[in-house]
């Protein structure tokens, strides 16, 4: 059960903007630090309010405690007469602990494998027996109440007596047996409970709980003792000076190894800050006591805003650009909550669902802004902090889908775009079981923001169970998130190295057509870098009917078909930048892919070969030195089957006529000098441009053969 307030509760609760902006940063959000800060003041004016000890308390620690059973075991002392006693008549008083008893209790969880909690409000383990107990209840009397931390911190307080009295009833030689009877008197079976004491202060007064008892001792003894442990940890046993607190600007105590939401500044991180030295972490990373652990109450908002993917942790935390004012901080904390109670969808998606509702929220979403990181585990308590980055918008993962969304829409993947002759097929294939080819917007940024939207297109790993900063996939999420540009040539290594993979089993057509999407959607989203402007150039595929026609070639080959391939071979190089006539080398690889895929569909359909050309010349065998050989073989096949035909002319040709044109341009310009991965996914581009580039007419069928062969006499 979460004690988090509906946004309509917390709106009520705060409705009042002049108290609600005392209570919020006063300056703009410029670090994580700030973020953090600001998550950490909500969630703790939503959970215990404002206070001076709110933020120590930790009330959700416990909400499966509620309405359970014998889920609150209280040690009652009586501290009204001249010694400290327990109570003669119900020394151990079994509760049921419930909702509204979460302040008075005023627990203050700490770590129980490190030690006791905080509070003097400690919580067991599961189903401890009556024996543990009591053990539990005992050292609320010798073990905190007589910490050498509370000790020291109460001498100077008025009520200190209270806290001195119950360290001196711990001290009474049978205390823990007359505990212990006292809870086998009452407790039956075994059960999980908060265990803490309940104080009399005057004769004819009533037990109180800690938070309830009308001091505030106790909870100062709690913020002492919960303050000692953010100055040591691992190697530092004292990290504490004076310096200016990074997030309030106030000079004072800082310290040094509070716990971190993101696991930012660990102190296992020291290979990180070669001679660093615990104790001085407090210099480079000073953040007062309060404000430490106010960013650690921001865990439960930060862990909600993260998902796992990828063999990583993607943060992506919201926040409104400039100082925050009252109307945002209640429309962060609904968009925070929704994110806590909603588990089906990522963070970014949920706030895009919210940013698409209205006018007024569309207005918000222009000063919305994220936070992202990519964080990677790699042993037990050792981070990598990957692609930190602030001044993201939700603006970048929905242009991307948007982007992707309207080039699988455009005349080169649709097969239900208007084409210039209803038997042509689009450029590119498609198919129902490949959904980023058939996907829409809302899918593609799940996709996107999940991690599946590279995990399908880039390279596996060999390890893909293992972190590693040199997965290329975390970059390229990271950057689709952020709307920092990743290197072009990088992509097109990636995606080569996955269909080397993949060829094993068959050319891969579908998962070329796949990254091909992507590729034109990461330039259309402006997410692609690189010197050569024409790779990284968005295309044109604007318009989801092809009403491109040429005349300049038109029936050559002796038939219908070729025009109708030719019109839309000439369209898509003109509307493709990284296929134009000044890129003859990479327009030279396309079109030989075409032309291989081509022969390959003959192949296959007229001739019912197995093995084909594509199976002679697949992508990892072609490199500027066998381009030659390939252009030589690739020809005199097509030669071939046209002669076998009876055909006039050259099958393919305006797939030919274009290389011939093509490739001597490549040796005038000095020969071959693009990358090897470039060249062969443009190659494997063309064979899957090739191989779906037949028409029902290509079937072989009778009729259609004595049609094409009517068309080539006429002609």
């Amino acid at each position: 059960m979460s004690l988090l307030p509906t946004p309509y509760e917390f709106e009520k609760q705060y409705e009042d903007d002049e108290e609600l902006a005392t209570e919020l940063p006063d300056r703009p959000i410029t670090s994580l630090r700030d973020l953090q800060y600001l998550y950490g003041r909500l969630y703790t004016l939503a959970t215990a309010g404002g206070g001076e000890y709110a933020s120590y308390l930790t009330p959700e620690k416990s909400t499966d405690l509620f309405d359970e059973p014998e889920s609150l075991a209280v040690l009652r002392v009586d501290l009204s007469g001249d010694e400290p006693r327990l109570d003669p008549e119900q020394p151990v008083q079994f509760r049921t602990y419930t909702r509204d008893l979460v302040e008075p209790v005023a627990h203050s969880w700490f770590n129980a494998a490190r030690g006791f909690d905080h509070s003097i409000t400690h919580r067991t383990g599961k189903g401890k027996d009556p024996e543990k107990i009591a053990e539990y209840l005992t050292e609320r009397l010798t073990a905190w109440a007589a910490d050498d931390v509370i000790q020291e911190t109460v001498t100077d307080h008025e009520d200190g007596w209270i806290v001195e009295a119950l360290a001196e009833l711990g001290e009474q030689e049978d205390i823990d047996d007359r505990i212990q009877g006292a809870v086998e008197e009452r407790l039956e079976g075994s059960t999980t409970a908060l265990t803490t004491v309940a104080v009399k202060l005057e004769p004819d007064g009533e037990y109180r709980l800690p938070g309830a008892c009308g001091s505030d001792v106790f909870n100062v003894a709690m913020r002492a003792r919960k303050r000692s442990k953010l100055v040591s940890k691992g190697e530092a046993t004292n990290s504490a000076g004076q310096a200016t607190d990074l997030v309030t600007g106030s000079r004072g105590r800082t310290v040094g190894t509070a716990e971190d939401p993101l696991n930012y500044f660990l102190g296992k991180q020291l290979e990180k800050f070669p001679g660093f030295d615990p104790n001085e972490a407090w210099r480079t990373h000073p953040i007062s006591e309060d404000v430490a652990v106010t960013l650690m109450n921001a865990s439960t908002f930060v862990d909600a805003c993260s998902y796992y993917t990828l063999e990583s942790n993607v943060y992506y935390l919201p926040y409104f650009f400039g100082r925050i004012t009252p109307e945002e901080a209640r429309e962060l904390y609904r968009m925070l909550h929704d994110v806590v109670v909603e588990d089906d969808l990522t963070p970014v998606e949920k706030v895009y669902k919210a940013y698409n509702r209205d006018e007024i929220h569309e207005e918000l979403a222009t000063r919305m802004r994220f936070y992202v990181a990519a964080v990677l585990k790699h042993q037990m308590k050792r981070f990598d902090v990957f692609g930190d980055t602030l001044d993201c918008t939700l603006f970048h993962p929905v242009g991307l889908a948007s982007a992707h969304d309207a080039v699988t829409n455009s005349w080169v993947f649709d097969a239900d775009a208007t084409l210039p002759h209803s038997d042509v097929r689009p450029a590119m294939p498609t198919h129902e079981n490949w959904e980023m080819l058939v996907a829409d917007e809302e899918y593609l940024l799940g996709s996107i923001t999940n991690g599946w939207y590279f995990r399908t297109t880039f390279a596996e790993p060999d390890d893909d169970q293992t972190a590693s900063a040199d997965d290329f996939r975390i970059q390229a999420l990271v950057a689709a998130l952020s709307g920092d540009p990743i290197p072009a040539s990088t992509v097109l290594e990636e995606y080569v190295e996955r269909l080397l993979d993949d060829e094993g089993e068959g050319f891969p057509t579908f998962r070329v057509a796949t990254q091909y999407a992507q590729l034109c959607a990461l330039a259309e989203a402006g997410l692609l870098d690189g010197e050569d402007e024409s790779l990284t150039k968005a295309t044109t595929y604007t318009d989801q009917s092809m009403t491109h026609t040429t005349d300049t070639r038109a029936r050559a080959d002796g038939g219908s078909d070729r025009e109708k391939r030719e019109a839309k071979l000439e369209l898509f190089l003109e509307e493709t930048p990284a296929l134009s006539s000044e890129n003859p080398e990479r327009r030279g690889g396309f079109l030989l892919g075409v032309l291989v895929g081509q022969v390959t569909g003959y192949q296959q359909v007229s001739e019912g070969r197995s093995t084909t050309l594509v199976d002679q010349y697949p992508i990892k065998a072609i490199t500027d030195t066998k381009v030659k050989r390939l252009t030589s073989d690739v020809i005199d096949k097509d030669v071939i089957y046209s002669r076998d035909k009876g055909l006039p002319s050259t099958m393919y040709g305006e797939v030919v006529d274009r290389i011939v044109e093509t490739l001597p341009k490549v040796d005038a310009d000095g020969g071959w000098s693009i990358d090897t991965s470039e060249l062969r996914y443009y190659y494997a581009l063309g064979v899957a441009y090739g191989m779906n580039n037949w028409t029902t007419s290509d079937e072989p069928t009778e009729d259609n053969e004595a049609t094409e062969s009517a068309e080539a006499t006429d002609d």
